[in-house]
């Protein structure tokens, strides 16, 4: 009798620390970057960054909602329903097949803050993965596209990552010249499967900070 109570003193106990905790649900919402288009399931964004949180110590799930050529409006479309009850937080990686399509970033950025605020309406904590527009378009577009993220996460109050690339971008600036071919597929948009693991090594940090925020709540 008197070890079942201490085993029931513990597990109440347990429960009032917080130590039964939940495990959290976020959702990767993008296009076929967050998808994993190219990849084998498993060597895809969504799984190999659920893989890596686990391996921080993280109860974590990752949903892929990722549509290959999706664009923002896309994004907007289908956030509502994407949403669903279970979902803790959302990362929110769109904006490369706007660039492609050339899509005014007025229009971009509308469909953005869209998402946005329909996460605020369920009280949900987002990190804005950007990208960084080339200069082809001219610089007023470069300037638009790129100011948008920034700019937007400040509004919402959300986190933001400047490029989804980060992790290979990393390795260009540390003079490694040949990574953005040695790290991307045949089609030189979508990374390979160790292309992936250098993003998600890079992102990895910051949707730790986006799982503190749920968990402070």
């Amino acid at each position: 009798m008197r070890l079942s109570k201490v085993v029931f003193a513990g597990f109440f106990a347990g429960l009032a620390s917080g130590a039964m905790a939940e495990e959290i649900t976020l959702v990767a919402l993008g296009d076929s970057l967050t998808q994993g288009f190219g990849l084998v399931e498993a060597d895809g964004f969504v799984p190999q960054l659920e893989a890596w949180l686990i391996a921080q110590g993280h109860d974590v799930r990752v949903i892929n909602a990722g549509v290959s050529g999706d664009t923002t409006a896309g994004g907007l479309a289908r956030v509502a329903w994407t949403l669903t009850p279970e979902v803790d937080a959302m990362i929110v990686a769109l904006g490369g097949n706007d660039l492609l399509r050339g899509i005014d970033p007025a229009v971009s950025r509308a469909n953005l803050d869209g998402i946005l605020r329909e996460a605020e309406a369920q009280s949900l904590e987002v990190l804005l993965v950007g990208l960084q527009a080339p200069g082809n378009y001219g610089p007023e577009y470069q300037a638009a596209f790129d100011a948008m993220y920034p700019e937007l996460a400040e509004t919402y109050g959300a986190l933001h990552v400047e490029s989804f690339l980060g992790g290979l971008e990393a390795q260009v600036l540390e003079g490694d010249t040949g990574a953005l071919g040695r790290y991307m597929q045949d089609d030189g948009i979508h990374p390979n499967a160790e292309g992936v693991a250098l993003i998600v090594a890079a992102l990895g940090p910051e949707v730790e900070r986006l799982i503190a925020r749920v968990e402070a709540e």
